[in-house]
This record gives structure tokens, C-alpha cells and sequence, in this order.
């Protein structure tokens, strides 16, 4: 049975440093020492593992952080408060089990706990599992997107430019309660294209039974249906093995078509993982135009 709880030994930093190696393929130099997370834990940060018979299997890290408010600047820091999830790792034999959503809802009650409306932190848009982990199971959302934000880096992220979104997770919200209850989305992805959901960027897929972006330029959505669809691969890492420019070309087309969508100002609020007709895996998000997020 896996437990989830606090790490809170000098013994327990060190098994998060080696769970990092591990689950990104991190360099030496850009791992979260250990000495970082104990003087993080001791200050008060959610620092959260899944053990499973005393082995240290996920974690979660989550530090106190403000919400911008340009429009106010003297606003006091405490009534601006949220967290920010600096990590959260899964080692690769227990990725699929569920443990990821189980340490990010161990997350979520810390921050209730605190009275912390809000919790954000960023993921590649093109890891398939993550989006239907971050956007489908736990109900966040995202309306920016953050070019090359990490810088270079090594390990899994090694040699492609490190765009990420910015998701917020409003954890008092009835969205984010049903999706802590296990409850299922409103509309499946049949009724949205019943409904007219255009597919912007259809992938076809080459010889080697791998996602090709659309080399057309994404249709515009209608300006009667504000909501449409944005294709992913379903498996990122596996385009990134066998061909990285093929890779590069899925980042730098769904960049363009994120950042137009969310400067129109429309919003990512769910994500679907499906298997077609033929065998293939396919993902997508769902963009629309979404009134308040809370």
C-alpha cells in the first residue's frame, strides 16, 4: 500500500535527490539538493512523498508565493498569497498507478488547510500524461504560455527549446472539488465535435506510425463556437527518441497556435486521451472561453 506523507529526515532529502536523477534524468547541477529541500521543509514548505514499503516511490514540492497584482502593487503580500508547486516526480516503474494525482491532492489539503486559494506550477504541454493528469484529474487551467522558460537543460529535456504552461488551480472551486471526487467531465470529446469543436492542427502520421504536425496553417475557430482543439502526441518521449527534429517541429507549431489562442483569450479546461477507430493514441486540449476559472 502506498503512504503518502511529509518527508521530514535528512535521509528522506537525500532518497528526493535520487528520485530526481531518476525520474527526469537530471544532471548533477540542476537537481533540488537535499540541503535546499531540508532548509525548504523546515521553513514551512509542502514537502510531500508516496512511500511504498518504506522507499521513497513521489514526490511534491510546494512553496508560499504571491499572486501578481499589477493593478494594485501596495496590496499586502498576505492577502495575495498562493502556492507554487516547484515539482512533482513519479519514479518511471510507478508512473500510471495513480500515485501523481494522490501526492497532488496531499498538496491541494495542505494549502486548504492554510487557506490558500490558489496553487500554480508549470508542465511541458506536450507530455501527454501530465496534461491528463494537471488539466483532466485535478482541474486546472491555463492561459499562458511561457517560452523556453527553464533555459537549456539536460536530462529528458535535454536539446528542445523548455516551453511550458502556466496552469492555475483554484483548489476551492467546485471544479477542482469534483475533480478531487473522482467525478467525470460534462461533455465528452464525441459531443464536442458533435457540437462543431474544430480539431486546429489534425496530425497524419508517417510510415513509422509517428504523429506528424499539420504543416497547414490551424483554421481560425468560429467566432459563433468559442471553443476548439489543439492536438498533441500522445507520446512525446517516443517522437523525441526516434526523430528529435520531428519533435522540435511539434514544439515550435504548437507554440504558435497556444500563444494565439490565449492572446485572443481563450483558455486550456480539459484534456482528452483517446484511441481512434485505427489503434492510434491521440490527445488533445480543449480551448475555450471561460468567464472565471474559480
Amino acid at each position: 500500500m502506498i503512504e503518502i506523507r511529509p518527508l521530514t529526515t535528512f535521509a528522506d532529502m537525500r532518497a528526493a535527490e535520487a528520485l530526481q536523477t531518476e525520474t527526469w534524468a537530471m544532471p548533477p547541477d540542476e537537481l533540488t539538493s537535499a540541503h535546499t529541500l531540508h532548509a525548504l521543509a523546515h521553513n514551512g514548505a509542502a514537502l510531500i512523498g508516496a512511500y511504498d514499503d518504506g522507499r521513497l516511490i513521489g514526490m511534491v514540492l510546494g512553496v508560499l508565493a504571491t499572486i501578481p497584482n499589477p493593478q494594485r502593487p501596495d496590496q499586502p503580500a498576505a492577502e495575495r498569497l498562493k502556492m507554487y508547486s516547484v515539482m512533482a516526480g513519479v519514479l518511471p516503474a510507478y508512473q500510471g498507478q495513480g500515485i501523481g494525482r494522490q501526492l497532488k491532492l496531499a498538496q491541494r489539503e495542505f494549502a486548504l488547510q492554510l487557506g490558500i486559494p490558489l496553487i500554480t506550477w508549470t508542465f511541458d504541454p506536450l507530455e501527454s500524461r501530465n496534461g491528463r493528469l494537471n488539466i483532466a484529474l485535478l482541474g486546472a487551467t491555463c492561459h499562458t504560455y511561457l517560452r523556453h522558460f527553464h533555459g537549456d537543460m539536460g536530462g529528458i529535456n535535454a536539446g528542445l527549446p523548455t516551453d511550458r504552461f502556466d496552469v492555475d488551480w483554484w483548489i476551492a472551486s467546485d471544479r477542482a472539488a469534483r475533480r478531487a471526487n473522482g467525478e467525470a467531465r460534462h461533455v465528452s470529446f464525441t459531443t464536442l465535435l458533435e457540437r462543431g469543436a474544430a480539431i486546429l492542427n489534425p496530425a497524419t502520421f508517417d510510415d513509422r506510425g509517428l504523429a506528424v504536425p499539420s504543416t497547414i496553417l490551424p483554421q481560425s475557430p468560429r467566432s459563433d463556437l468559442p471553443f476548439c482543439l489543439v492536438e498533441i502526441p500522445a507520446s512525446f518521449q517516443a517522437i523525441k527518441t526516434a526523430d528529435f527534429a520531428l519533435a522540435r517541429a511539434w514544439r515550435l507549431s504548437t507554440r504558435e497556435i497556444f500563444e494565439t489562442l490565449f492572446a485572443a483569450g481563450l483558455t486550456v479546461s480539459e484534456f482528452y486521451h483517446k484511441k481512434t477507430d485505427d489503434g492510434r493514441s491521440r490527445s488533445y486540449y480543449l480551448v475555450q472561453t471561460m468567464n472565471d476559472e474559480r
